[in-house]
């Protein structure tokens, strides 16, 4: 064996034992006539002590080893005289009788310490030496150890985990797809799953009853710190179930794993509509840790003073407690901030409620002081808080950029504790929602999401007005997974691809397979996925699910490790029946 013991798991008990361990060089340092090595392993680190006075060959052998060096030791656990209390085997080491070189190392080209000195550029490149480093180590056994808890928790609720393939057909709703060319089927070409949504549907008609899959899903989007070309979803589907009946039992999923992964007793979740998480925080996705909800101010400061305000469709303000004394530069940076092509407002107005009574604004010379108390009672506001207000002609629009303000504004006070953790359910979602680009109404989720029964007649007239039933599991301001109840009325199935623009013929040749499943008595079913990265980086208190992903790519979509995306050679181009034409640079 190349080892007896890791080097994580020796301690006093030990004293006395002749062992062999295994390993790379962490560091190492001369000091007299000893050479002491530190060697680190999956488990742990080991203190390694070279005597020239014992064995002088074996001890100029040891301060030859550079670091990441891997080896083999064998000697004698001895109690260290000056113990160590920062590390599990500090009150050890071993006196080392044998060296075994297994593989030399070059200098890498970071440090692999938890306050490493490479960036993250250098470090991806690099990746299989990132992941020496204990704390990306720690990401990867916490997903480990989440997989296991979800398996086996849904395994003992009567889940099947059942795999459906990566090679399926292109459909036209969601995010783009990422295509594969079929060499055997010249011309056509498959696409990688954005989900496994109808085919864990097909498994309900199936009878499955309930399926899980630990699933890979791929999307090409623009990426974000939480988003990546593939990732990794819970995906769940369940038969003859309600929207009660799949939000209960994965909130006690979801309670299960924030008591054993962080010892957090979750409390009963609330179910707050979209709308009114709209209303109060500008997000579907809101974050709970802290207060500054918004106030309509549209009854206070449109009143023909302010040609701004007076043009405005919504005008909504927040209140930061104890910022009064914000300085103009202070001010003028969150003007900056709501003003960038992200966010996209065209200004922010303050008012800043002094410590001694007095008010500062930056539209004092448009309103009396009746106006700003009137605001201060509609804000909440006390003397030394700071109320920062913005407008627009789109309710929604100058929400989502208070929502970013607000967001800001929380960061910036340290109110975003990533040790604490607000969960929420966010119900009854717009069935669909109006897309610019496609200028027609898109569905919010997916096709087959269920219209609220109470709302079905107005899906004729008005169906931007119907609500979806569906849901979202929400974690300090992240969504963290999401579901619905689906359709299983092919009549009304066929209704909804109608007002999606859909032909029946278009229907049929996308989702055929479907349409024809339902006509063989499907049951109700409902479904939720939660995205394992996401859950993984919130237990984990990071702020890029690319921590928590072995070998992610980079924010162009890049694998700098392995160099991908890349070209093919004409050969391959010529077997697919492919022409690359990149057009005029």
């Amino acid at each position: 064996m190349y080892r007896t013991k890791t080097c994580g798991e020796l301690r006093a008990s030990d004293n006395g034992s002749v062992v062999t361990l295994a390993g790379w060089v962490q560091r190492s340092r001369k000091m007299g006539g000893m050479t002491f090595v530190d060697l680190r392993d999956r488990y742990g680190i080991t203190q390694l002590v070279f005597n020239e006075a014992v064995d002088k060959e074996l001890c100029e052998r040891a301060n030859k080893l550079g670091r990441e060096y891997c080896v083999q030791v064998t000697g004698k656990v001895c109690e260290r005289e000056s113990k160590n209390a920062n590390m599990p085997t500090g009150d050890i080491e071993v006196i080392a009788s044998e060296l075994n070189v297994l593989s030399e190392s070059l200098t890498p080209p970071f440090t692999i310490e938890d306050n490493t000195d490479g960036g993250d550029d250098i470090r991806m490149k690099y990746r299989y030496l990132d992941l020496r480093r204990a704390a990306v180590r720690r990401n990867l056994e916490l997903r480990h150890r989440m997989t296991i808890l979800i398996r086996n928790f849904l395994d003992s609720k009567q889940f099947i985990e059942v795999e459906t393939p990566i090679l399926i057909g292109s459909t036209p709703e969601g995010a783009r797809d990422f295509v594969v060319p079929s060499r055997m089927n010249p011309g056509q070409f498959y696409a990688l799953p954005q989900s496994p949504q109808t085919l864990k549907q097909l498994l309900m008609v199936s009878g499955f009853d309930r399926y899980f899959q630990i699933a890979k899903c791929f999307r090409d989007e623009d990426l974000r710190a939480d988003r990546q070309p593939e990732f990794t979803q819970i995906d769940c589907e369940m038969s003859f179930v309600d929207q009660d009946d799949v939000i209960d039992l994965f909130e006690e999923m979801a309670r299960h794993l924030f008591r054993e992964i962080r010892g957090v007793e979750l409390p009963k979740l609330q179910q707050m509509t979209w709308h009114e998480a709209m209303r109060r925080f500008g997000s579907d996705k809101p974050d709970l840790r802290f207060g500054m909800e918004f106030v309509e101010l549209m009854d206070v400061l449109k009143t023909g003073a302010f040609p701004v305000f007076d043009s405005a469709e919504y005008i909504g303000g927040i209140c930061v407690p104890g910022c009064a004394s914000y300085t103009r530069k202070q001010l003028d940076q969150l003007t900056d901030f709501v003003k960038r092509p992200q966010i996209g407002a065209k200004g922010l107005v303050y008012v800043k409620y002094n410590a001694d009574g007095s008010v500062k604004s930056s539209i004092d010379k448009f309103y009396g002081p009746e106006v700003f108390q009137k605001l201060k009672e509609k804000m909440g506001a006390s003397d030394g808080d700071l109320v920062l207000i913005l407008s627009g002609d789109k309710p929604n629009k100058a929400r989502t950029q208070l929502c970013a303000l607000r967001l800001e504004m929380g960061d910036r006070l340290g109110l975003r504790d990533k040790d604490r953790f607000e969960c929420l359910w966010i119900v009854d979602f717009p069935l669909f929602e109006w897309s610019d680009e496609e200028q027609r109404l898109m569905s919010t989720h997916h096709p087959f999401t269920m219209p609220n029964p109470d709302d079905i007649p107005l899906l004729d007239e008005h169906p931007e007005r119907v609500r979806a039933k569906a849901y979202d599991f929400v974690c300090n301001g992240i969504e963290v997974g999401g579901g619905s109840l689906r359709i299983h009325d092919g009549k009304l199935q066929e209704k909804m691809f109608g007002i999606l623009g859909f032909t029946p013929e278009k229907a049929m040749a996308q989702f055929g397979f479907l349409i024809n499943a339902f006509k063989y008595g499907a049951p109700p079913h409902a479904g939720l996925a939660f995205g394992l990265d996401r859950f993984v980086s919130i237990m984990a208190g990071l702020d890029s699910i690319r921590d928590c992903i072995a070998f992610p790519k980079n924010n162009s979509g890049r694998d700098v490790m392995l160099d991908a995306p890349g070209v093919l050679d004409v050969k391959q181009l010529e077997e697919l029946h492919l022409k690359v034409d990149l057009g005029q640079e």
